[in-house]
């Protein structure tokens, strides 16, 4: 039996892990993901009953039931290095067992869904509509600091990308996995469904220029051009690709629904972004107590 190092699985005082806060038994097995810390009470408050709130740093939980199905809703902040954290102390909390530092012998899987905001890159996705990742593309690198095996049909999409978007030496290279069937199937419904794109940052990584010009102009084009045969690259965001990856490796379903609140292609930006995501968390929260 390997125990794990303290310099490798930082607990706090309490026994809790490190930059979640959160013991075991404070944990729901369906976990809502959201950026915002501010949006972890918006969804919280369609809650029949709230058990635990607890919060350290951007990391905001609250463990509660939606119509008899225990829930937990967990703000990441944003970014796929803060995934990096928020899902390996998750898995943490339900594999490993944490006074022994010690793997669990039976692993439990989490369900993940991150609700969240996304710009389209697509005409024909406005905004205010709702779109369900199928893939996670990392432009971010993170997933290639891990062992992340493709399937074939993955392998086949990235490195067709790799062609159509080459790194010229100076971007991460890009990696996809694919999120969960089960997940997807469930909150799919009424939604559209393609490739997420995640981006390292809000401005330059996004082609946005203010006083510093992107080192490359082509961005936007290149990935809302990019087909491999019925897939293509429906919007971007920050954080679904490190989610769709680290969740398939760590064993867990994981799925990302977002509100499209800009369309890149058309340069819109909607005019009640809010409302438009509390009729998605109602969507999700409904889909997922039937899980």
């Amino acid at each position: 039996m390997t125990q794990i190092p303290e310099s490798e699985l930082i607990l706090n005082k309490d026994g809790s892990v490190y930059h979640l806060n959160l013991l075991p038994s404070d944990l729901a097995p369906i976990v809502i993901n959201v950026g915002d810390p501010d949006r972890v009470a918006m969804v919280s408050a369609y809650f029949d009953q709230i058990k635990v709130k607890k919060q350290k740093r951007e990391f905001i939980s609250h463990t509660g039931s939606y119509k008899g199905k225990s829930m937990t809703v967990l703000s990441t902040g944003i970014g796929t290095d803060n995934i990096d954290i928020v899902y390996n102390e998750l898995d943490a909390l339900v594999n490993i067992d944490l006074p022994t530092r010690t793997i669990k012998k039976e692993l439990s899987k989490l369900y993940l869904v991150r609700i969240g905001t996304s710009g389209s890159l697509q005409e024909d996705i406005p905004v205010d509509s709702f779109v369900c990742s199928e893939y996670g593309l990392g432009l971010d690198g993170l997933l290639n600091f891990y062992k992340l095996e493709n399937d074939d049909y993955e392998e086949s999409i990235i490195q067709a990308f790799r062609k159509h978007y080459p790194s010229n030496g100076i971007l991460a290279q890009p990696y996809i996995s694919k999120g969960s069937e089960r997940l997807i199937d469930l909150l799919s419904p009424e939604m559209h469904k393609g490739i997420t794109a995640s981006c390292s940052g809000f401005y330059a990584p996004q082609m946005r220029q203010l006083r510093l010009e992107p080192a490359r102009m082509d961005m936007i084009e290149r990935l809302s051009s990019f087909r491999f045969e019925s897939e293509r690259i429906t919007n971007f965001e920050m954080e679904t690709g490190a989610m769709y990856g680290l969740a398939k490796l760590l064993g867990h379903h994981c799925c990302s629904a977002n509100v499209i609140v800009a369309n890149r292609i058309a340069q819109q930006y909607s005019a009640d972004a809010e409302a438009a995501m509390h009729k998605l968390i109602k969507m999700v929260l409904d889909r997922l107590a039937s899980l």
